[in-house]
């Protein structure tokens, strides 16, 4: 039986929120990356339906990439040229869940992140690569608001990927600045098993205070 995970951070802010009823907006997906694991060389074609539109690929996205992966993630395109990843950035029109979450310290982010990150299934290198990107965007903020879903960025950006992969790990997150802290309920976090055919993306966006 294959297995087909989706897992969403969305970093979100409360300040503005008057229910628990999920709104949508145009937002900005920044530097979604993709990794594909095959359990031996194998090419890989992957295609991007988005509800939204497609601002910067690398490499080009030419109605879809194919390319040539090693077990090891390595990546190389029929010219040769090799990568680490797939990237990808866009404007999507998504939903927000604002109804569970964390309120984390700017100066702990980092902390969090790692612990987050290892939950929701991605390795070591992965997660600093993530970390990396945003975490001089976060840290000098007094708090950053926090909530994860599993389903609704996927509903927004989905992959089509040949062969099936037998795991795909997608982590997104969204996440606002706030002055202070906010009381949230909690969510839980897992980290699903990396078996087979394993493809993992990670990207985010931050959501303006101006809705």
């Amino acid at each position: 039986m294959k297995k087909y995970y989706i897992i969403l951070p969305i970093l979100l802010t409360m300040l503005m929120l008057v229910s628990c009823d999920p709104f949508e907006k145009e937002v900005l997906a920044k530097k979604p990356v993709i990794y594909l694991y095959p359990t031996e060389e194998t090419e890989i074609s992957v295609k991007l339906n988005l509800n939204g539109s497609l601002s910067c690929t690398y490499p080009k996205y030419n109605h879809g990439w194919t390319v040539m992966a090693s077990p090891d993630g390595m990546l190389t395109d029929e010219k040769g040229q090799t990568y680490s990843c797939l990237y990808w950035e866009g404007e999507i029109s998504m939903q927000y869940d604002l109804s569970k979450g964390f309120c984390v310290k700017g100066e702990n982010t980092a902390e969090f992140l790692e612990g987050a990150l290892a939950k929701l299934g991605l390795n070591r290198r992965e997660a600093n690569e993530f970390i990396v990107y945003w975490l001089p965007m976060m840290e000098q903020n007094p708090y950053n608001i926090i909530s994860f879903r599993t389903d609704l960025y996927a509903e927004s950006a989905k992959l089509e990927i040949t062969p099936e992969p037998d795991t795909i790990i997608r982590v997104f997150m969204t996440w606002q600045a706030s002055n202070e802290y906010i009381e949230l309920e909690a969510q839980q976090l897992f980290a699903p098993e990396r078996d087979g055919f394993t493809v993992i993306e990670w990207g985010g966006t931050e959501i303006n205070m101006k809705m």
